[in-house]
């Protein structure tokens, strides 16, 4: 499969999750084997040779995306919740997003210092889940490789809120 094909499975969700906001829904990649597989091959190969210690995923899409591709590179998965869903002790962040404001967390002890990390999501809107993603990355000593999405909507110029880190997508609206 290639990037075409795989544009053409994502379904644009009119108004949600609120009037005015169309949602560009990965779900119809994920059920389609070939198109999963094909998205998370092609983030592998992108991060191949950069040596990443942990994948940093997002609730609750960058689960999807963050640990087959952390099995795919030979590295650890953590997951970033939101709160009181982590059992033991975590920093949190609190940050906006497109169409409100929400919290991270992530366990005290998921990233050593000096760990490549790399961060993943299905999405790239305006920024803020990956941006608070890195604060909390950073706040435990990591070292961010970069930052990797299946989707960018560039009209909403969330690489903004990511500079000046290395920032990859597959396909771009």
């Amino acid at each position: 499969m290639n990037i075409s094909q795989i544009k053409e499975l994502v379904r644009e969700v009119m108004d949600f999750p609120k009037e005015g906001i169309n949602f560009m829904d990965i779900t119809t990649v994920l059920q389609h084997k070939d198109a999963y597989k094909t998205v998370i091959d092609m983030l592998a190969n992108e991060y191949k040779n950069d040596n990443i210690d942990v994948v940093v995923g997002p609730e609750a899409r960058g689960f999807i995306v963050g640990a087959p591709l952390a099995y795919a590179l030979g590295a650890g998965f953590v997951p970033v919740r939101k709160p009181g869903k982590l059992p033991a002790k975590t920093t949190t962040i609190n940050y906006d997003l497109e169409y409100g404001s929400n919290s991270l967390q992530m366990h005290i002890d998921a990233i050593k210092p000096g760990q490549k990390v790399l961060i993943v999501d299905d999405l790239l809107a305006t920024g803020g889940t990956a941006a608070a993603s890195v604060k909390l990355v950073e706040e435990l000593g990591g070292d961010i490789v970069g930052v990797g999405f299946i989707i960018e909507l560039e009209f909403l110029n969330g690489r903004n809120l990511l500079a000046p880190y290395t920032i990859k997508s597959l396909i771009k609206y």
